[in-house]
């Protein structure tokens, strides 16, 4: 029978509770990125020209696309928390086949 295990238990738990705080933290900014949070200005990715060609729909589109990344950083997390899940359900599988 071939083993899945690919970590240990404390490992395990470590990557769930950074994957929780990962799509909590990621899924608060890609909401406020796609609702255009004035403060995040810093952070997105605007050339000069933006500012002179249709200067809110072109820094709205760039705010926009920031905001579904972080959307998309938070499905990954989701994965990995998936996956650690997983990891804790097979370490505890072979802890009990031992006993």
């Amino acid at each position: 029978m071939v083993s899945c295990l690919i970590c240990g238990p404390k490992l395990a738990a470590c990557g769930i509770v950074i994957s929780l705080w990962g799509v909590i933290m990621l899924a608060m900014l890609g909401i406020f990125f796609t609702t255009h949070t004035a403060v995040l200005i810093e952070d997105v990715p605007f050339k000069e020209e933006d500012m002179h060609n249709d200067p809110p729909h072109a820094i709205y589109d760039l705010y926009n696309q920031v905001g579904y990344n972080c959307f998309i950083a938070a499905g990954i997390y989701v994965l990995v928390a998936a996956l650690s899940f997983c990891q804790i359900k097979l370490n505890h599988r072979k802890e009990y086949m031992v006993r």
